[in-house]
């Protein structure tokens, strides 16, 4: 079979065994030729291999089985399932803060700069101009808060896990944001990633000035930093699995062999072809195909 449909779990709720059946019978009723559950996670993950009908039929009619089940799905061709570059968005998807909101917050602005963040995010203005004017708004901010607020960021849920067992395995990962290298170079060293690519703060004398230096990363930059990376280490597309919750990561999300919306805003859940509402980070490992016990634990 030519296909593999893959149900992940919330992590708090057990997968039944009824509910793949159901999922089966769906698929079934559409004409598809549908093999044995293979559990990559007992009670948490079920494979089930397909062929004879193409994953975006899968994937709406087991959704349409699920209802509003906490389980998430995964259709996809079994070519190059287990991917060899990971690029991966920083802010709501491998940290739970975007950073910005969090400096606002030390100057009293934290409502205003999250609402612009939260447009932006979800596609109602464009990035760049979003950008600029968050920024602007934290003009004459001490350098030094920079690290403090560093320190109020979390990481996801398997994160670590994500990075280092695509790493045990060969693959590469970068960390692609449209935040600041203040905060990507520290999460990117304390998760594992190979390197990382972001803005940069203007600060003279110890204090930011309000601006970005050019060139800002944006939506079309994290598309560049996918597509050179690729071909540097000779990774072919259907390779790559991209991962971001935001508008600004729709367009590498659907350049990649797999692009996952994380917990995603509304407008990019609906537009993503694929998309992760329930699952931790490690839902995107299950997706690839492996199995709980090839998972590198974070220490």
């Amino acid at each position: 079979m030519d296909a593999v449909l893959t149900l992940i779990a919330a992590p708090d709720v057990e997968l039944q065994s009824s509910t793949v059946d159901r999922v089966r019978g769906a698929l079934s009723a559409l004409g598809a030729d549908v093999g044995a559950g293979d559990w990559l996670a007992p009670a948490l993950v079920c494979d089930l291999p397909f062929g004879g009908i193409v994953p975006d039929q899968a994937d709406a009619a087991a959704r349409l089985a699920l209802g509003a089940e906490p389980v998430d799905v995964i259709a996809q061709l079994n070519v190059e399932r287990r991917k060899r570059l990971l690029v991966a968005d920083m802010e709501s998807t491998i940290i739970r803060q975007e950073m910005l909101d969090e400096l606002g917050a030390l100057v009293g602005l934290g409502e205003r700069i999250a609402e612009i963040t939260r447009r932006a995010m979800n596609g109602e203005t464009d990035f760049k101009n979003a950008l600029h004017e968050r920024v602007a708004l934290l003009a004459g901010l001490p350098e030094w808060a920079l690290d403090q607020v560093y320190e109020r960021a979390e990481l996801v849920p398997g994160a670590r896990a994500l990075v280092q067992t695509m790493r045990a395995s060969g693959a590469w990962c970068i960390l692609v944001s449209g935040g600041f290298r203040t905060f990507t170079r520290r999460v990117a060293a304390a998760v594992g990633f190979h390197e990382d690519h972001g803005n940069e703060l203007e600060v003279v004398g110890g204090r930011l000035t309000g601006r970005t230096l050019e060139p800002v990363l944006d939506r079309d930059s994290k598309v560049t930093a996918l597509m050179t990376t690729a071909g540097a280490r000779h990774i072919p597309i259907r390779a790559v699995l991209a991962v971001g919750d935001g508008a600004n990561d729709l367009p590498m999300l659907e350049v990649a062999g797999l692009g996952v919306a994380f917990h995603a805003k509304p407008s990019v859940a609906a537009a993503a072809r694929t998309r992760l509402d329930h699952a931790d980070l490690t839902g995107l490992l299950y997706a690839q195909g492996y199995r709980q016990a090839e998972i590198v634990e974070a220490a």
